[in-house]
């Protein structure tokens, strides 16, 4: 290939990537090798009521080939393809948008639809009859937040990691008294056109970080004197499978994050759980649970086992681990097969550095109450690596039981055996003995901590072995 050909090649490369860029940024450009950019006067599309209900209108584009139809159909639907149909349950004007796009760019036009009347007979789903009582109730549905129940407010990794729980920190019973937040009355109205009022008594409870979107200051979370718009309607919606629900016009639900759009974890007659992604810091999501006004959850005690516990760290074990605010890896290389354990295979545990690793640790919450009357004994191999500094990190294992239903106030009524491990370099078996708490019914979860805590120091350490005796 000759230096020229090499560079015109080049250039058509460098080329063509600057066009996707403008593309992509919203820009049309004609390029001949790529087509014509569409203009909005080529987006047309055709609206037809369903010929058994009129409250169901059929969309086709009529602007011929396109690489891909987007709608949005101005009532919570963003379907796409060339052919849609869209419901319309509640009368009024619809702004309904085609976006068509070819390899030269894209483009877009709105036309408005109008729906004569109400079919009351698509407002009967199950979700909107959760969320609001239905059509039968005139005022509404008034939601609190469930202030008893462990986890009614929390937070976790904006990904959600396959999980729906708050596994950073969760709220225990009563946790966020006098800051405005309990006393919060959420209405929804199906008659209304979807009317939600947020009643909070002259105050609200704002995140911090987004605290300035209301008028606050920023800094640490508190009530703020507010008064909440009247003008506010809901709509759930369905994207990627998931369901959604938003509050117009910036509204909120209980607590402010900045945003008005929730995931519906959860909906059923006295239960709402919602997750919301926290505005000003994208890798956190804040979850909160919700009950009907008045309603007081009945107490279902788990069963009081005493069933075998046990992880190797590998394939096997019957242990769900959470780890919290460390460096967790399971199936690593043992650093020192040696006869005190010969496992080829054991965990990596991680203290990090700095405030937000203060109190990390390894934790599982079980789905029974621990029997200690009969087996209240644990074992642990642990491996302290010499390169630790320990005059800063402790040389030091920590088994804790804790009460999942006091959720972030667990700590306080815990039982803790903590051991001292006097060589670096080797592992050794630890055993944790509970028989002193050997009456007490109530633990469900435990947690594993190692290098200690209240300090911002790190530290690297090897687990294996671990069992209930």
């Amino acid at each position: 290939m000759t230096k020229d050909l090499k560079m015109e090649r080049y250039l058509k490369n460098i080329k063509l990537l600057v066009l996707v860029m403008f593309i992509w940024a919203g820009c049309k450009v004609d390029d001949p090798e790529l087509g014509p950019a569409p203009t909005a006067d080529e987006v047309k599309f055709s609206a037809t009521p369903d010929s058994n209900n009129p409250n169901i209108i059929h969309f086709k584009s009529q602007a011929g080939s396109v690489t891909r139809a987007a709608w949005d159909l101005g009532n919570g639907q963003t379907p796409a393809g060339d052919t849609v149909s869209g419901a319309f349950a509640v009368a009024g004007e619809y702004t309904v948008k085609l976006t068509i796009y070819k390899s030269g760019g894209f483009a877009s036009a709105s036309q408005t639809i109008r729906i004569a009347q109400t079919n009351p007979a698509m407002l009967n789903r199950e979700d909107y009859n959760f969320l609001t009582g239905g059509s039968t109730a005139v005022n509404g549905k008034t939601w609190v937040i469930e202030k008893d129940f462990p986890g009614h407010l929390g937070v976790g990794p904006s990904s959600g990691d396959g999980s729906d729980s708050p596994i950073w920190y969760q709220a225990g019973p009563n946790e966020k008294k006098d800051l405005g937040f309990y006393d919060d009355e959420m209405v929804f109205n199906l008659n209304n056109n979807f009317a939600y009022a947020y009643i909070n008594h002259g105050s609200s409870f704002v995140n911090g970080s987004n605290a300035p979107g209301l008028g606050g200051v920023k800094g640490d979370d508190y009530a703020l004197n507010y008064t909440p718009a009247t003008n506010l309607t809901w709509q759930i919606t369905e994207e990627g499978g998931k369901k959604y629900l938003s509050i117009s016009n910036q509204g909120f639900v209980a607590y402010y994050t900045g945003s008005s759009k929730y995931q519906i974890l959860a909906l059923s007659e006295n239960e709402l759980y919602l997750r919301a992604n926290d505005a000003a810091n994208p890798g956190n999501a804040w979850y909160l649970r919700l009950a009907p006004k008045g309603y007081i959850r009945p107490v279902v005690a788990k069963p009081l086992k005493a069933s075998d516990l046990f992880d190797q760290f590998e394939a096997n074990g019957n242990i769900t681990w959470v780890a919290e605010n460390i460096v967790y890896k399971t199936n690593f290389d043992n650093p020192f097969p040696k006869p005190a354990n010969t496992s080829l295979k054991v965990a990596y545990y991680e203290k990090q550095q700095g405030d937000g690793g203060q109190y990390g640790n390894l934790q599982t919450t079980l789905d029974f109450r621990l029997d200690l009357s009969t087996r209240n004994k644990f074992s642990i191999k642990v491996f302290m690596p010499g390169v630790n500094d320990y005059t800063l990190v402790k040389q030091q294992v920590s088994v804790k039981l804790q009460n999942s239903l006091e959720g972030g106030n667990a700590w306080q009524t815990q039982k803790e055996v903590i051991r001292q491990v006097s060589v670096a370099n080797q592992w050794v078996e630890l055993e944790f003995d509970f028989s002193a708490f050997s009456s007490e019914v109530k633990y469900d979860k435990i947690v594993v901590q190692l290098g200690g805590e209240g300090h911002p120091n790190p530290g690297i350490f090897y687990i294996d072995d671990f069992k209930l005796l």
